[in-house]
């Protein structure tokens, strides 16, 4: 609910200061009336909430427009926020204005409505591909410098990769496994995110995932985010099937404790983990194969659960990791309950 409740905020005040000031700008002195200022701030939220929906639209189902170059994407991208723009306020000025759609509105506000839409959605088509690229939550650490002297923070880690991949490969052929390897983390995005996770990297065939750990505050947030990437591979498997002959399946191993997080690169910046935990989690994916099983937590991550849980957890004993000389307690997480 939150996800959706702070963007429709953000956009509604950005919308009323956009709208005020477009009044402020282009209107002459005899239209400066708190009535006209109130009306072209309702107008600017409006427009910039539908603009929003556009673009949650074509991020839903625009696939045909993000197989595109970059350039082109950003382009289409901005026209079709252009028009939209263009119907939004043409709608509102017909609804809101006492003398309906006039010739005078038409030819000294209208092309300004329409230039100010196609100037501003350059720069928020591209914030959004940046988003995209490496990250909302990177990018503004980036921009704000929070991690350009290193922290120590308390995170939850999940190592998710694709079983099989090297057979595979052998099988379909490198360019038909990233294909493969493209819809499969494209498809699990949506449960991550749901879940409140953030991806850090992808690396080959496999996902890194990261929660700030819930200091004090059970949480089953972060199996359930397995589950129900388990759940949306189950729901695409004759999507699967029809498209490459396989469905996927993964392994992952969850562990929790500090990290160091630092921003490293000059000429490519990237925030980067760093710490035990960071091994671990790594050596607990790939005890998954070793184990004969698809998903592993340790003790610490164990203990962030509510004590209510429904999942299934068998306890394999204190474990020594491959290339670590302390054990840690290992659990399997066979399932859950039916609701």
């Amino acid at each position: 609910m939150r996800r959706v409740v702070t963007p429709v905020i953000v956009l509604t005040v950005f919308g009323l200061l956009v709208g005020g000031l477009f009044r402020y700008a282009f209107d002459e002195a005899d239209e400066a009336s708190v009535a006209n200022y109130l009306r072209s701030a309702f107008e600017g939220a409006v427009i910039t909430l539908i603009v929003w929906a556009t673009h949650l639209y074509l991020a839903a189902r625009g696939g045909w427009l993000r197989r595109q170059p970059l350039a082109v994407e950003l382009v289409v991208r901005s026209v079709i926020l252009a028009i939209v723009v263009a119907v939004a306020a043409t709608v509102l000025e017909i609804s809101l204005s006492a003398h309906g759609l006039e010739t005078k509105w038409i030819r000294k506000t209208f092309l300004k409505i329409i230039g100010v839409g196609l100037v501003m959605s350059i720069p928020v088509t591209t914030i959004y591909e940046l988003v995209r690229m490496i990250g909302g939550h990177t990018l503004l650490s980036i921009v704000l410098g929070r991690y350009r002297q290193p922290v120590r923070e308390e995170r939850v880690l999940l190592f998710l990769d694709l079983v099989g991949s090297t057979t595979l490969a052998e099988a379909m052929g490198e360019l038909r496994v990233q294909e493969l390897l493209t819809r499969f983390f494209s498809d699990i995005d949506e449960p991550i995110v749901a879940h409140g996770g953030e991806v850090h990297a992808y690396v080959g065939d496999e996902v890194i995932v990261t929660w700030p750990a819930d200091s004090g505050q059970p949480s089953r947030r972060y199996l359930d985010c397995v589950f129900a990437i388990e759940d949306r591979l189950a729901k695409r498997a004759d999507h699967y099937r029809k498209e490459f002959g396989v469905v996927p399946a993964f392994r992952a191993g969850m562990h929790a404790g500090p990290v160091v997080i630092g921003e490293c690169g000059d000429s490519r910046r990237q925030i980067a983990y760093f710490g035990d935990t960071v091994n671990v989690t790594a050596r607990l994916q790939a005890h998954c194969k070793e184990a004969g099983r698809p998903l592993l937590i340790s003790g610490e991550l164990l203990r962030l659960l509510p004590p209510d849980h429904d999942f299934g957890i068998a306890p394999l004993g204190s474990t020594q990791l491959r290339g670590r000389a302390a054990a840690i307690d290992i659990f399997a997480v066979t399932g859950r309950a039916s609701s």
